[in-house]
């Protein structure tokens, strides 16, 4: 199963928690819409057209539509494999991680602009996807990018949160990713897909392409 507009529109990652039984609270609607609005400062269509910062599955899937987009450098934050899931990428018996933003350092990804009267449409698939438990929390953030500054909204990492996996070494983290899979797919094609757009772009990661051999070395392949 692949992540569609129309398939997060449709609920499709709230179906899934809900038939697993795990034991992962999901946002209602009218939190995400809280949040949502919160974040776009109480208007549905804000005064100015949203950047929305991507830094693992956003960059290679987006799923929403958007007018721009451009690569872009986010101080103070750096992409790391440190929220467990025993879904998409994984099952309860045998949890996978994906990706979060967590605290130090920097990232370099991509910024999408999103025009202001397609804000609320658009940023709602967003939300239904990032935003369907308590794994990350969104805030304002300033990406740097070649044609200037601009503030973005970027999932950073809940580390509240129960399935927050803290900072596992790299061979703890590729044991893990070597062997997780679920209805979403392995753990090791999401990084691997990661790996490669950010290379193709010009963006590589050294930490995630150092974590990408140790996987395959362990028999990590995508499916």
């Amino acid at each position: 199963m692949s992540l569609t507009r129309d398939s997060i529109r449709a609920g499709v990652l709230q179906r899934m928690i809900e038939d697993s039984g795990c034991p992962i609270r999901l946002t209602t609607e009218d939190e995400r819409h809280a949040s949502l609005l919160a974040m776009l400062g109480g208007q549905r269509v804000p005064a100015g057209d949203v950047w929305v910062f991507g830094y693992g599955s956003l960059i290679w899937n987006p799923a929403f539509h958007y007018a721009e987009r451009r690569l872009g450098t986010l101080h103070g934050w750096h992409r790391r494999f440190c929220l467990w899931t025993p879904l998409g990428r994984g099952t309860p018996e045998e949890p996978g991680l994906v990706l979060g933003l967590d605290r130090g350092g920097a990232c370099r990804g991509v910024v999408f602009r999103v025009r202001a009267a397609e804000a609320w449409e658009e940023l709602d698939i967003v939300w239904r996807r990032e935003m369907v438990s308590d794994g990350y929390l969104p805030r304002w953030t300033r990406v740097r990018t070649e044609a200037g500054e601009v503030r973005a909204i970027a999932f950073t990492i809940n580390r509240q949160a129960a399935r927050y996996a803290g900072r596992l070494s790299l061979a703890e983290a590729a044991a893990v990713i070597a062997r997780a899979t679920g209805r979403l797919g392995s753990c090791a094609q999401y990084l691997l897909s990661t790996v490669e757009h950010l290379d193709q772009l010009g963006i590589p990661d050294r930490h995630l392409q150092a974590l990408r051999e140790q996987v395959l070395q362990a028999g990590g392949c995508p499916a």
